[in-house]
């Protein structure tokens, strides 16, 4: 019995020594002598779904980080070849600007492709780095400066390089003339208002007098002074700007003389349109369309608004006449290239007045209209083969039409003539620089032997050089 006892004392023991934990432990004894025991966990069990999450997220991590250091190990590699590339761009440049190597020998096309690959991948650099990387934000900008620096030198040379060329050409061309000839001729000047000479052979570099008194918004229109041989002003210049529609004309300025003009002081303005206030409307049939107007013999002539009518604006009483001109298209309907509503195009020359149109019947070609300007009718007309709307503009000289046609933007060329004189047309290549893309108006003065040009708004003129009469 006692036996008995000690095994239980000791078995109970067993069990109740596990209580000695932290843990409240309670124990029975069953027929078999064994320890059961009862044991309430707390509630803070092992995290097992969070190590686990933990530990997918830690490998995920892994993967990315190493995607990462071989994307940048392969920036890196590239970046070296870039910035190789870069100095042998930036030590040409240098050479350029010393001198060292000329224009020609760049190769600006390859230059530009270059620096778009390397402007491609400093982007690239900058999203991977989320823009803290100070190396990379500092040869972004400095690739950016070069391609500037590219552009400006490309500019450069083609407005000023490729023109010093062409004058070095024409003077080597003249040179070797002159020792073919071994003679050395300079043609008397030609006296203002005749045509004693050969016809057209050269124009100089522009002028630009100014920008239009209306401003740049207003890049349609024409301006001059009298062409009229015998006008009683020769000195009074008009500037006659359009709407901002490019279509209507309705005010005509003038200036007493040049230094007027370039002062804009003493100005006397001629407005075409009429205000009905009962009607609260206004009456536009005396004003202007398009910019093919000109000024002679102290008349503005130009195309009547929305009409197949020519209107003649006598300057010192305001009166205006309207004819109709015969078959002669108008609305836009073949006006000149990349200009609107030109359909009639007045100019004077030595001969007199013209006016240069297009016709159904001539399909669209240029046709040369002499005037009558005392009963202000047509008097005659020459049909050319010049298809109206693929020339810029056109002007007259002594009876002979010379149309101009685009190169570029910065070069215009002469090119197509006919002479009413000989009823002969032909092809002439004589270049014209100009300051904008577009011609919005040409004509010749024989008063002064210049071209007047209305270029986006600015005022330009050319002096023209003609042939001696005996070539």
């Amino acid at each position: 019995m006692e036996k008995t006892l000690l095994i239980l004392i000791l078995t109970l023991g067993c069990c109740l020594a596990a209580s000695s934990d932290s843990y409240n432990v309670t124990g029975t004894v069953d027929e078999g002598g064994q320890c059961l025991c009862t044991m309430i966990m707390p509630d803070n069990t092992f995290p097992m779904y969070r190590m686990e999450s933990l530990e997918t997220a830690s490998h995920n991590l892994t993967i990315s980080v190493q995607r990462e250091i071989t994307k940048i190990q392969s920036y890196q590699s590239s970046l070296a070849v870039y910035m190789e590339r870069l100095s042998n761009l930036t030590r040409r440049v240098e050479n350029v600007e010393l001198g060292i190597v000329s224009y020609r020998e760049l190769d600006f096309t390859l230059m530009k492709l270059e620096i778009q690959e390397m402007e491609t991948l400093a982007v690239q650099l900058r999203a991977s780095f989320n823009g803290s990387n100070t190396i990379v934000e500092t040869l972004f900008m400095e690739i950016q400066n070069i391609s500037v620096m590219v552009n400006q030198l490309e500019s450069y040379d083609k407005n000023n390089v490729l023109a010093v060329r062409r004058e070095i050409a024409s003077l080597r061309k003249r040179l070797q003339d002159c020792e073919k000839n071994q003679t050395v001729f300079n043609p008397p000047p030609v006296i203002y208002g005749t045509c004693n000479h050969g016809g057209l052979i050269n124009v100089t570099k522009p002028f630009v007098v100014q920008l239009n008194w209306r401003g740049f918004s207003y890049m349609n229109g024409g301006w001059g002074k009298d062409s009229f041989v015998e006008a009683s002003n020769k000195n009074r210049f008009w500037v006659a700007p359009l709407n901002t529609d490019a279509r209507l004309m309705e005010l005509v300025r003038l200036y007493p003389a040049y230094d007027d003009l370039l002062l804009y002081k003493n100005p006397s303005d001629k407005t075409l349109s009429k205000y009905n206030s009962y009607s609260m409307t206004y009456d536009y049939s005396r004003c202007g369309q398009g910019s093919g107007m000109t000024l002679y013999n102290n008349s503005l002539y130009y195309n009547c608004y929305n009409s197949q009518q020519m209107c003649r604006m006598d300057l010192d009483t305001n009166n205006v006449q309207l004819q109709i001109l015969p078959d002669a298209v108008y609305n836009n309907r073949f006006s000149y290239a990349a200009v609107s509503y030109q359909d009639m195009d007045f100019a004077a020359d030595e001969q007199g007045l013209w006016v240069l149109y297009s016709t159904e019947q001539n399909a669209g070609n240029i046709v040369i209209g002499k005037l009558n300007v005392t009963s202000f009718t047509l008097e005659r007309t020459w049909a050319t083969t010049q298809y109206k709307p693929g020339v810029t503009n056109a002007f007259m000289i002594c009876g002979v039409l010379y149309a101009t046609r685009p190169v570029n933007t910065r070069m215009e060329e002469i090119f197509y003539m006919y002479d009413t004189n000989t009823g002969k047309e032909g092809k002439l290549s004589i270049m014209m620089d100009k300051m904008m893309e577009t011609v919005q108006n040409l004509q010749y003065n024989a008063n002064d032997h210049k071209l007047y040009m209305f270029n986006y708004g600015y005022l330009v003129t050319y002096e023209v050089t003609f042939r001696p009469e005996s070539q």
